[in-house]
């Protein structure tokens, strides 16, 4: 798993913890819930939690013309943490919107998106098939939205900025060699297609392969590789335990994590946080499903461990390690499971079967 704690805040002395919940679109406003009962379940392994209910979206927007209002970020710069759920970004372009995941991703300076997948062994004491770690850039490359559409006598051109600086790649190089020390295999892929963008992807590459070297022997340990992004994709499918940390600039990391997540079963399943230096944010790497929504059988296991992995990520390993034990036994029994998994159990089935192996 995503195993080191990057921020450390527990502490005997803390009494609660002050955890934003913005289920926003979608699903996100059944599984949130799930992932909130969850976390009040655990007990002592975390100080009591005090949640804060909070708006952001594409509902939110069609009422009050903002998808991510400045209450709801002054509200969390007074959290410890948050989880989101899932928001209903058109596809087309609507005037004024903007999505409020990456509009709160630079709000927060929220770096890193850390989403682990991890298949779940038959038998316990079997390592599983699957586990690896992608670590996505999550300020810049073309989700800067610098984007125009100009008239030209050949018809309409569309361009948009490709951003990409050292002081962004170095970061999430060194959050990638962090995750790397927690891990037993100690190793750091960079996916990159500098054969070709020779300049951006270029020095992400660069900077990442620098940082080991300005290091002074902290991440001697660890073995770094890299691979050009779509031969590490087929490679992901054909042979995914090559992998144990991936590092990605953020449109290459946003792909490969989803593919990934058709290693493990389903979307259903991937966790991930938003991770700075200063706040943490779960959210389940699944959209916001508006097909299943209303229906009770969305899968709430992403948010589930993407609350356990929000709460490792502050220090209350034990806390997350009861969660994740939870989670996979549900999953191996295989007895209740909603439908993306092949069952036939709803989103409060599986809440209930989790919260009985608590």
């Amino acid at each position: 798993m995503f195993r080191t704690p990057v921020r450390r805040m527990a502490t005997a002395a803390r009494q609660s913890l002050k955890i934003g919940l913005i289920p926003a679109d979608g699903i996100g406003k059944e599984v949130i819930p799930a992932a909130r009962r969850v976390l009040e379940a655990i007990g002592s392994d975390i100080p009591k939690p005090e949640f804060v209910p909070l708006l952001a979206g594409w509902e939110v927007f069609t009422r009050s013309g903002t998808a991510l209002p400045e209450e709801t970020v002054e509200a969390l710069r007074e959290c410890d943490g948050a989880l989101f759920g899932a928001v209903s970004s058109p596809s087309r372009r609507v005037t004024g919107y903007s999505s409020p995941i990456v509009a709160l991703r630079k709000e927060l300076d929220l770096y890193a998106n850390v989403r682990p997948v991890i298949s779940v062994a038959a038998n316990p004491e079997e390592k599983p098939a699957v586990d690896l770690v992608v670590v996505r850039e999550n300020t810049e490359c073309l989700y800067v939205k610098q984007e125009q559409l100009v008239p030209t006598e050949n018809g309409k051109e569309a361009r948009a900025t490709r951003l990409i600086t050292e002081r962004a790649s170095r970061r999430i190089g060194k959050m990638a060699f962090e995750i790397a020390l927690g891990r037993p295999r100690k190793q750091v892929t960079i996916i990159h297609k500098s054969n070709v963008l020779s300049v951006t992807d270029g020095l992400f590459r660069e900077t990442i392969r620098q940082v080991p070297v300005d290091s002074n022997g902290r991440y001697d340990s660890v073995k770094l590789e890299e691979q050009i992004v779509d031969s590490a994709v087929y490679r992901l499918f054909r042979e995914p335990q090559i992998y144990d940390v991936m590092v990605a600039p953020n449109l290459y990391g946003d792909i490969i994590s989803d593919a990934a997540a058709a290693l493990v079963g389903s979307l259903g399943l991937v966790p991930s946080v938003n991770a700075g230096d200063k706040f943490i944010m779960g959210e389940p790497v699944h959209g916001s499903a508006p097909d299943i929504e209303g229906k009770g059988i969305a899968n709430p296991i992403a948010a589930i461990r993407s609350a356990a992995l929000m709460i490792r990520h502050m220090g209350y390993t034990s806390g997350a390690d009861r969660i994740d034990r939870a989670v996979d036994q549900v999953v191996r029994e295989g007895q209740v499971l909603t439908p993306d998994l092949g069952g036939k159990s709803s989103t409060d089935d599986v809440l209930n079967a989790v919260l009985k192996k608590l």
